[in-house]
């Protein structure tokens, strides 16, 4: 279990050992949630949710009928809907998906994600790809990164990025 705050939200969030950061909750995934703003208009995707951090985060922010969750682990998704149930947050879509193969969804002001980069940057770079088409007009891709350069220099030619964070890299579209 892992009982913190973040940004003066308390979270409880059980997990376990085959999902992503299971003893505590990652440095570039907290760092990213210090830089990025809710409104309550907000329609959030928390891409790749793992055991659902982000997801639960915002659904506390903004209330879970703006928040979908996706990732194509089954049993992420079903860490990611018991957590949002033991922060009484029930209600946000959680949603078994490999990317947006099986997900319809579109119309997000935010799509957030902290994706897996232990074989390559295929897994990310699909996501960045994919993610345009689902954002509405204005709307922000926040990702983290392990490799600041990898980002503007080999994911999207031509795109201008923001807000660069320490060790781990944060990017803002």
């Amino acid at each position: 279990m892992i009982e913190t705050t973040v940004l003066g939200v308390p979270l409880r969030l059980e997990t376990s050992r085959g999902l992503f950061s299971p003893r505590a909750i990652d440095e570039g995934t907290l760092a990213m949630l210090r830089r990025i703003s809710f409104t309550p208009d907000d329609k959030v995707l928390d891409l790749g949710c793992g055991y659902g951090v982000v997801g639960v985060f915002a659904a506390k922010l903004i209330g879970p009928a703006r928040v979908w969750l996706l990732d194509n682990d089954t049993a992420a998704v079903a860490q990611a809907t018991a957590n949002l149930a033991l922060n009484q947050v029930e209600g946000a879509a959680c949603v078994v998906s490999d990317g947006f193969a099986d997900f319809a969804q579109s119309g997000f002001t935010k799509i957030i994600c902290n994706p897996p980069y232990h074989a390559d940057f295929s897994v990310p770079r699909r996501m960045i790809e994919k993610d345009f088409n689902r954002l509405v007009i204005g709307g922000a891709l926040w990702m983290v990164t392990k490799r600041e350069a990898w980002l503007p220099q080999q994911a999207l030619q031509g795109v201008r990025w923001r807000e660069g964070i320490r060790r781990r890299r944060l990017f803002r579209l």
